[in-house]
């Protein structure tokens, strides 16, 4: 059986580490610690060292970029997007990291549908009136607003994909009944039973962890080592715009200040087993150990409210660590389900009203 990794779904940038340095095959109950606590072991940075972490282009994922403006605010969201034709996979990335997580998995899944992930607000380059608001209101309210400013009154078929806090904001969003053309709903890594456990440690992590990196290469050459990401070549994506230089102590901080948004944390995922089974859309939960489940999930999974998916052999991030796996399954999830470019018809939601013939 896969290792019993402790879920701890909200600083995920810390969180990656402590699930995965347990090791395979060997399970404990007590909380494990960040990778980002202790220096992990590692031979000096050599110049061939730092080109192996060396940043990669995004464009040779995702199609394109554009910077989403809300209408009466000041609030400017930064989307990646790839593919021309087939429903829309919407991807909400977990909290500390940005849309490009998913960028090695969009350059497969773009092959059958359309891909966007966007930067939620306080990551990436998006760009907001508050960025540590990340109360789970205000993030849902920012997934809508983006969406009706990307499509309008019309939008197209939606399958909305969030990982750990993105996905506790992607099943709100479903709970909300706010999207008529939403057409599934695929949750990555986050149960509400581990996930409110683990917040008592969230803090404590989070001041453990490595806070300050000379470059660039050198905070990739952390997050892989350190554990929390097992895809060089995502790192390399991914890690940079989870960074910003801070020309005062010159040198690179994380982007996401998650340390001050604790207030949210709990909000993120009271109830949010209930809002997943009750959600009237076909469900896809995608975990990376057997022994996450609460109660709720697993007698709605008896009974077949949702399809799970234990992906083996991968971190928390699974869109990440094994995005060709992530690409497929989501694919097929698609496909499973006749999710077409027009969308489907989705009891209890409201659809928008068809032209008579």
């Amino acid at each position: 059986m896969e290792s019993s990794k402790n879920l701890t779904s909200l600083p995920e940038e810390s969180q990656e580490g402590e699930n995965h340095e347990q090791g395979e095959g060997k399970s404990t109950q007590t909380p494990s610690v960040s990778a980002f606590a202790s220096v992990p072991r590692r031979p000096p940075t050599t110049e061939s060292t730092l080109q192996k972490y060396s940043p990669l282009d995004w464009r040779e994922f995702f199609d394109r970029e554009e910077d989403v403006s809300i209408p009466n605010s000041n609030d400017v969201f930064h989307v990646y997007m790839a593919g021309n034709e087939g429903p829309v996979v919407f991807c909400l990335h977990g909290g500390g990291y940005s849309g490009l997580s998913f960028a090695l998995s969009a350059s497969k899944i773009k092959e059958k549908v359309r891909v966007v992930a966007m930067d939620l607000r306080g990551h990436g380059k998006t760009s907001t009136e508050n960025d540590l608001d990340l109360s789970i209101e205000t993030m849902c309210n920012d997934v809508l607003a983006v969406l009706k400013e990307m499509y309008g009154d019309s939008p197209p078929a939606i399958v909305l994909v969030g990982h750990s806090m993105g996905g506790s904001v992607a099943v709100h969003v479903a709970a909300k009944k706010a999207l008529p053309s939403l057409a599934g709903l695929v949750v990555v890594d986050v149960v509400e039973g581990t996930a409110m456990a683990s917040l008592v440690h969230m803090q404590k992590i989070l001041s453990n962890r490595m806070k300050h990196f000379s470059s660039i290469e050198k905070a990739v050459e952390w997050s892989v080592k350190g554990g929390s990401l097992r895809n060089i070549d995502s790192a390399c994506i991914s890690v940079p715009t989870t960074l910003k230089y801070d020309e005062s102590k010159k040198c690179y901080v994380y982007r996401a200040r998650l340390e001050e948004t604790e207030q949210y944390w709990r909000g993120w995922y009271e109830g949010l087993s209930e809002k997943f089974l009750s959600s009237p859309v076909p469900k896809l939960l995608l975990l990376a150990g057997t022994d996450r489940l609460d109660r709720a999930l697993t007698i709605g999974q008896m009974q077949g409210k949702f399809q799970m998916v234990v992906v083996r052999h991968t971190g928390h991030a699974i869109q990440e660590d094994v995005p060709d796996e992530f690409a497929a399954l989501v694919v097929n999830f698609i496909s499973r389900n006749r999710i077409g470019p027009h969308g489907v018809e989705i009891p209890g939601l409201r659809r928008p009203s068809q032209p008579q013939r």
